[in-house]
């Protein structure tokens, strides 16, 4: 690839798309970077975004058709408002779309088509699956408009937010209940009188037949 043929284009675009690459190319950053607004890094063979890191004033990343998983460490980009990484190898919703609110804090478009963690009728999910899987994201990114080129509606994200707040809170719940008995036992076991080891195990034992 000649670097010296790659021009940004009108609005501050830069495509590097269908050229093979793992990384961008420095003599790109360094002659580009500053100025990109729009990049555009579909259809290469990015499994890593390190060389994305110098491009601080995009606010749009299209990495269609990449290599990227789960487990991708994005640069901080806080001017980024639309991400698209359609036809990846993401598989892990809950680990992808933690690292996207850590990196993207401003993202407002998100497309995830035909990844395993985004079922939709492209690869197979039904469509309560593609419901929880919206669900799912915009309760986990209040600054999101658009997923998968579909707005969010006020009472989808409502819920969204009555969906998962319910589940983290049974969670809470739950946890909160065995730190209780833990705590309980512990007690009984160390505290009382000297029979507190018959009395603790009284305390488990199974509720007499009537």
């Amino acid at each position: 690839m000649s670097e010296n043929k790659i021009r940004l284009q009108e609005g501050g675009r830069l495509s590097l798309a269908y050229r093979e690459l793992t990384e961008v190319p420095a003599g790109v950053r360094d002659k580009l970077a500053a100025k990109v607004r729009v990049l555009d890094l579909s259809h290469n063979r990015f499994e890593s975004l390190r060389s994305v890191k110098a491009f601080t004033a995009i606010n749009t990343l299209v990495m269609d058709n990449n290599l990227l998983t789960s487990h991708v460490s994005f640069p901080f980009l806080p001017n980024l408002h639309t991400l698209w990484v359609n036809h990846n190898a993401i598989a892990n919703l809950s680990i992808f779309i933690e690292r996207v609110a850590q990196s993207f804090p401003n993202l407002t478009h998100l497309s995830m088509w035909n990844n395993e963690a985004a079922p939709s009728y492209f690869n197979g999910g039904t469509l309560q699956q593609y419901n929880d899987f919206r669900h799912y994201v915009i309760a986990q990114l209040p600054t999101l408009v658009s997923l998968d080129d579909t707005v969010v509606t006020p009472e989808e994200r409502a819920a969204a937010k009555r969906v998962y707040k319910t589940r983290r809170h049974a969670k809470g719940g739950q946890a909160s209940r065995s730190r209780r008995t833990s705590s309980a036992s512990r007690r009984s076991s160390t505290h009382g009188s000297p029979n507190g080891t018959q009395e603790a195990k009284a305390t488990s034992a199974p509720a007499p037949a009537p």
